[in-house]
C-alpha cells in the first residue's frame, strides 16, 4: 500500500463553520420582525397630490430701514432711536419668519466704526440679511 503525499486527502472533508451564517440570519430575522409592522399603516388617509407647477405664495416682509447720520444719530424706520433700543428691535425682528432685511443708509462721511458696531449688533441679535443702500453713479462719470 502506498501512502499518498496529500496528507488528509483520503480522510473526511473539514466541516464548514455555519455559526457566523446563523448569527447573520438571526439578526436579519429580528430586523424584519421589527420593521414589518411599521410598513403597514392602520389609518388610511386620502393624501393630497402635489402640483409641481403651482408656486406657493411667498410671504413678503417689508425691509427695515436704518438711517445713520454723519454725527452717528440713528433713525429706525424714520424714527429717532438709541443704540440700545435698536439692539432690542434687532432681537425682536430676528425672531420673525421670514426674517426682514435690514437696509442701512449711512451718510458717506459717517465713521466706519459706527456702521461696524451696528452690523455687529445685528449679527449678535441673529439678523441674517443686511444690505447697504447707495445712490447710483451719475452717467458720464
Amino acid at each position: 500500500m502506498s501512502m499518498s503525499s496529500g496528507g488528509n486527502s483520503g480522510g473526511p472533508m473539514s466541516e464548514i463553520n455555519v455559526t457566523p451564517l446563523v448569527d447573520v440570519m438571526l439578526v436579519l430575522l429580528i430586523i424584519f420582525m421589527i420593521t414589518a409592522p411599521l410598513m403597514s399603516h392602520t389609518v388610511t388617509i386620502d393624501l393630497p397630490t402635489a402640483n409641481p407647477k403651482s408656486k406657493d405664495e411667498e410671504v413678503k416682509t417689508p425691509p427695515l430701514d436704518l438711517a445713520v447720520k454723519q454725527d452717528g444719530s440713528l433713525y429706525f424706520n424714520d424714527h429717532p432711536i438709541t443704540a440700545a433700543e435698536l439692539k432690542a428691535q434687532f432681537l425682536v425682528k430676528a425672531q420673525q419668519t421670514p426674517q426682514p432685511e435690514l437696509q442701512i443708509r449711512a451718510d458717506k462721511s459717517t465713521e466706519f466704526k459706527i456702521v461696524k458696531k451696528i452690523i455687529s449688533d445685528a449679527k449678535d441679535s441673529g439678523m441674517v440679511h443686511v444690505a447697504f443702500l447707495t445712490t447710483a453713479p451719475l452717467k458720464g462719470q
